[in-house]
């Protein structure tokens, strides 16, 4: 009998998922195909065909021991492959490399991997420079038992969940992109405020709140000092702003200093027990999410074998 561990070990299993709404979905495809062929290496390919495809397609890969699995893809394609890998009981085996090629890059441009340099990113991948980082796991009871979620960026809640929901609702690049536009015309006129109650670092927080973001990294700006590899979880609870205080928060959002705004209220912990969101809309690592409350998001440390580049230009 063929020891399909043995065969598969040294090809890398490859999860293709065409950035939503291109007019030529394979062309990005066919050029890293023929990087590929260039530079010598072996593969297998599969296309993720809709949410949650790549979930299945990574723990096929692990359970048939590729060792190391390549998402070509954005934020919400490799939180489902993640959560694939962690899945099979050859997890400790595989090793994650990251090819960005969606709407939202987040986790792969903090690590100076950017969308248009495919050569890059596979260069690194060759050179297998394989770092131990942490993962986000959201924890909840439903009918059926215990279910689990993991993330690698950021758990968001509020309304920047809202408008990630209002964009994977269009089927466009064009409107997708106008729809962040419109996203933030809306969070200007349409500040809601949530009753938001949760538990971490031996206090209660029982607050009015608009967006709640619990970052493993970065967060889309939202939980900048937030390093996927410290064991701990950064968390921003912003309040309701007035309006030109909004605009404020949203320039110092873009230049990464959210932390400073003083409707912030920054929080590092190891676990968060969410008791009640009031409502909100959910969002994970860029795709909306729709867990049962009460809910523990916790940290595990060192859980991913993430290949990362040699030399790191991470974003400023």
């Amino acid at each position: 009998m063929i020891d399909l561990h043995k065969v598969n070990r040294h090809r890398w299993g490859i999860i293709y998922s065409p950035k939503a709404g291109t007019v030529r979905p394979m062309k990005r495809w066919r050029e890293i195909r023929e990087y590929l062929v260039e530079k010598g290496v072996e593969y297998d390919f599969l296309e993720s065909e809709n949410y949650g495809s790549a979930e299945r397609q990574a723990r096929m890969f692990a359970d048939n021991g590729y060792e190391t699995i390549v998402v070509v893809g954005g934020d919400g394609v490799l939180q489902d492959a993640l959560n694939g890998i962690l899945s099979s009981e050859h997890a400790g085996n595989v090793s994650l490399g990251i090819i960005p090629n969606g709407i939202a890059n987040d986790f792969a441009s903090y690590w100076g991997l950017q969308s248009g340099d495919y050569k890059t990113a596979i260069n690194c991948i060759i050179a297998r420079r394989i770092r131990k980082v942490d993962v986000g796991c959201c924890s909840y009871n439903t009918d059926s038992g215990e279910e689990k979620r993991f993330f690698l960026n950021a758990l968001n809640v509020g309304l920047s969940a809202r408008i990630v929901e209002m964009a994977n609702e269009k089927q466009s690049l064009f409107a997708k992109f106008v729809c962040r536009i419109t996203g933030l015309v809306y969070m200007l006129f349409h500040r809601r405020s949530f009753n938001m109650r949760f538990h971490l670092n031996n206090q209660t927080v029982d607050q009015k709140l608009m967006m709640l973001c619990i970052g493993n990294s970065v967060g889309y700006g939202l939980t900048p000092s937030s390093v996927p590899y410290n064991g701990w979880l950064d968390v921003s609870a912003i309040r309701k702003p007035k309006l030109f205080s909004l605009l404020e928060g949203l320039l110092m959002l873009v230049h990464r200093r959210i932390l400073n705004y003083e409707l912030v209220t920054p929080f590092r912990t190891a676990e968060i027990f969410i008791e009640s969101l009031g409502g909100a809309t959910v969002a994970i690592d860029g795709r909306s999410f729709s867990p049962e409350m009460p809910m523990k998001v916790t940290v595990e440390p060192e859980k991913l074998n993430l290949i990362i580049p040699s030399k790191i230009n991470k974003r400023k």
